[in-house]
């Protein structure tokens, strides 16, 4: 695993986080989804069935994150199961990976219900006990969201038609599509709805490709005066920025790093440009020198020992 797939990980499994993700992606920025009402779900996904050999293959997959969400919206009362895949690079078959977590995630609920109806024995029909599943037995619902931690615009996939070739229009009534839900920070256009510090990563994000911007996002939003340690971490990684975090903070001022980081990189250039005045000018006076002494006859030998430049670069200068 990544640096990237790790780190990612890691930030989005935080409760507050998650929820003000799925928020932002499902309520519009409302706040319906709690961080309290979020549990932890395996994330392996493991589904059996048989081959043609009649024998059974098992398939396993890694789910990035996967919550249980208890929703209480509109008088009624929800439960939904949420996974978040971390994309810190395009992914062009994004749609078929997102579909298959889902597929394995609704297979795996049907096979835990028919195991409970064979232990119970309760199933009324022949239909039911073959399906494992009865008219009353319900699926919870799966959502899938695909967080693309990237600087360039997604120009991937966005549902399964869009992998297709050339399909007889005809038939496309018949073919299921599925459509992924996707977090591109370059296409947000409103982050005040974000009610946790994945604001500031994803206005950084958005602007990393241009650094004026980015100095302007920094200047006017007070918010990333005062930015978790954890996220300017995650800025760092993704955003591939340099902000320096100081081992006994766990609150950076961005702002203030940020100008520091181009204050001292100002002077790193005047530095360079010194050092760069003073070599330039050295080898000004070497060369002057080693004409001089070409005219009294100084072998080359000499000359190059003398201004402290190997042979080859004063024949260059004495040739030219």
């Amino acid at each position: 695993m990544s640096a990237k797939d790790s780190m990612a990980k890691e930030y989005f499994a935080d409760n507050a986080r998650f929820a003000d993700l799925c928020n932002n992606i499902l309520y519009g920025g409302r706040e319906v989804i709690l961080p309290e009402n979020l549990k932890e779900r395996d994330t392996t996904e493991v589904l059996t069935a048989l081959g043609l050999d009649k024998k059974t293959i098992a398939m396993q997959k890694m789910r990035d994150i996967f919550k249980n969400a208890s929703i209480k919206y509109t008088g009624k009362s929800y439960v939904v199961l949420i996974g978040v895949e971390n994309q810190s690079d395009i992914h062009y078959a994004i749609p078929v990976k997102n579909m298959f977590y889902d597929v394995m995630a609704y297979g795996n609920q049907v096979k835990e219900t028919a195991k409970k109806h064979r232990k119970e024995k309760d199933t009324a029909t022949s239909d039911e006990f073959l399906s494992g599943f009865t008219k009353e037995d319900k699926l919870i619902p799966v959502i899938t969201i695909t967080v693309y931690l990237g600087t360039k615009e997604w120009d991937g996939p966005r549902k399964l038609s869009d992998m297709f070739g050339d399909v007889d229009e005809e038939l496309l009534p018949f073919i299921p599509d599925y459509r992924i839900n996707l977090l591109a920070p370059r296409e947000i256009t409103d982050f005040t709805g974000f009610r946790t510090s994945i604001r500031q990563l994803f206005e950084v994000l958005q602007n990393a490709y241009d650094k004026e911007k980015m100095q302007e996002v920094l200047q006017n939003d007070e918010k990333f005066s005062k930015v978790d340690r954890e996220t300017v971490e995650a800025i760092n990684l993704f955003a591939g920025t340099d902000i320096d975090i100081d081992e006994k903070e766990e609150v950076i001022d961005m702002c203030k790093a940020w100008e520091e980081q181009k204050n001292e990189g100002r002077e790193l250039g005047r530095e360079e440009g010194r050092e760069l005045g003073r070599e330039e000018g050295r080898i000004r006076q070497a060369k002057v020198t080693a004409l001089k002494l070409q005219k009294k006859g100084h072998s080359i030998e000499d000359i190059a020992e003398c201004v402290d430049f190997d042979e080859e670069t004063v024949k260059k200068w004495l040739v030219s």
